[in-house]
């Protein structure tokens, strides 16, 4: 599995710990994020992040910024994906179950190191459920084609 990451200026530390911890689980990472002192604004680091899932270059994405807010925007901006913020690994698992979010947004400023490394874990080992879920997706990408 590959992983593509972006930050933003509000997220070079936690980009780095998650990187890590992706590294640890035997994930490939493409790092799109800046590091600490560099300047960077959201809407280009989430495109670069989605680019790389829908070209198929990286298989999903993970996007910071401060609040996880605007790069979930500028993520889903782009035809094919499917961003979610996720504070807790609750809707992490839900949005991986329900969405086959393909891109999952947080914010350094609203979630601690360890708990964006359970949000992380727990969207990872979802797998999307289907069925149901699958005709709700479709009316979402239908909207997207109009």
């Amino acid at each position: 599995m590959k992983i593509a990451l972006g930050n933003d200026h509000a997220a070079p530390e936690l980009k780095n710990i998650i990187k890590q911890h992706l590294i640890d689980r035997g994930i490939e990472v493409i790092d799109f994020g800046v590091q600490v002192g560099e300047k960077a604004d959201y809407p280009v680091q989430g495109e670069k992040v989605a680019r790389a899932v829908v070209s198929g270059e990286a298989d999903l994405g993970i996007a910071m910024c401060g609040t996880g807010i605007g790069i979930s925007i500028s993520c889903n901006k782009v035809k094919g994906i499917r961003a979610a913020v996720c504070s807790d690994p609750y809707s992490a698992r839900l949005c991986k179950q329900h969405n086959n979010a393909n891109v999952l947004c947080f914010g350094a400023r609203v979630v601690g190191d360890e708990l964006a490394k359970m949000i992380v874990d727990e969207w990872l080992d979802a797998e999307f459920e289907g069925g149901r879920h699958q005709r709700r997706i479709d009316l979402m990408m239908d909207i997207e084609n109009h």
